[in-house]
């Protein structure tokens, strides 16, 4: 049944894209194992997961300054299905975009995209009390992938093989929220609808220094989440950020900053911390606050950019969590100083927030 439906998919895929010349589209079967990062997740394991993941991409033809600046990179959506051989776990769906880059004589293909999940056997308690790895029926999906890619194998017909990792996490946004984690080998072709696209060498571009003056950025991201015990009740939380980037060059900006975490979910982990473990001593007024500075790297594509930071707890009362934290997700630059974007701030591989925020840039 299930090739019935990827057959359905491609045909579909294939029926849309016929006119549109930079079109094209790429199949992967998929098969590996899962990375129990905790220790809740071992009785999870019980076989390999296996999918297939399909993707309709565009290929950049250089009319814009951003194809050539990124060696004509690929963007496009992709449709993710992975069975985890485990009956706690269930079967988990994604859809989302995704940009391809590529290197070696364009060889190698590295793989980044973003969707959201949705996932057959979330926790019940009833039901399904085994599945600690998601707590809500849809979550957010990343996946990083490295290939090597031969589009043109035989005709218009390309070949792949490489690794991929998949995430799937809902950002706490309902407990429980341990996430999973896999990597799979993937086996895959492609196709393209164009029998020879052009690529647009501009050799007359005026080299352009990108390197600017320190700039202030100022970000406020929020959402809701749930402190880690099940059913706790979900909560807003508002981080503030203030931050310095510099830009260095076409491509790469370095941040550091400092922030201030108000997260309301864990003043009630506060409060039931203090009644259920007396013997560690907490006190139910304990300040739930944190201030924590960072530094980042923002990688600059077109109005989109991909950011990543990591950060230490300068002041962090209630000690639960450890004290360094990441952060990763995607900008939209609306203007030159209006921003909006969606991350997730995790510690280490347990996530705390999904967070959409919205910044301004002095």
């Amino acid at each position: 049944m299930k090739k019935i439906y990827l057959f359905l998919l491609l045909f579909a895929i294939s029926g849309f894209a016929q006119n549109a010349n930079p079109f094209a589209i790429e199949a992967a079967v998929l098969r590996g194992n899962i990375l129990p990062h905790t220790e809740d997740m071992y009785h999870l394991v019980n076989g390999h997961p296996k999918g297939f993941m399909v993707s309709l991409v565009n290929r950049t033809d250089g009319s814009k300054e951003w194809h050539r600046a990124y060696n004509y990179p690929d963007y496009g959506g992709y449709f993710l299905y992975q069975d985890f051989k485990s009956e706690a776990l269930g079967q988990n769906y994604a859809v989302g975009a995704l940009y391809n880059f590529y290197f070696w004589k364009r060889r190698l293909q590295l793989k980044l995209s973003q969707g959201i999940a949705y996932t057959t056997n979330p926790y019940d308690k009833v039901e399904n009390s085994r599945n600690k790895a998601f707590g809500s029926k849809f979550m957010g999906n990343t996946n990083i992938g490295l290939a090597y890619d031969h589009q043109n194998l035989f005709k218009n017909i390309g070949f792949q093989a490489g690794l991929l990792f998949t995430h799937y996490s809902n950002g706490r946004v309902k407990s429980p929220n341990s996430g999973i984690n896999t990597y799979v080998l993937n086996l895959g072709v492609s196709y393209n609808f164009a029998d020879d696209l052009k690529r647009e060498v501009d050799t007359t571009t005026v080299q352009k220094s990108y390197k600017e003056p320190i700039h202030y950025n100022f970000v406020l991201r929020t959402g809701i989440n749930e402190n880690p015990i099940i059913r706790s009740g979900q909560f807003p939380f508002y981080h503030i950020g203030f931050y310095a980037d510099k830009r260095l060059n076409r491509k790469s900006a370095l941040q550091l900053g400092a922030e201030l975490f108000l997260t309301n979910s864990i003043q009630e982990y506060i409060k039931y911390y203090s009644v259920a473990y007396p013997e560690d001593n907490i006190d139910a007024n304990t300040d739930y606050k944190r201030i924590g500075i960072f530094i980042g790297h923002e990688l600059l594509i077109n109005r989109i950019s991909l950011e990543a930071q990591i950060g230490y707890y300068a002041y962090q009362p209630f000690k639960k969590d450890i004290p360094i934290y990441d952060r990763v997700g995607i900008k939209y630059y609306f203007t030159k100083k209006i921003f909006g974007g969606f991350t997730i701030k995790t510690h280490l591989f347990l996530a705390e927030a999904l967070e959409f925020g919205i910044g301004y840039r002095l």
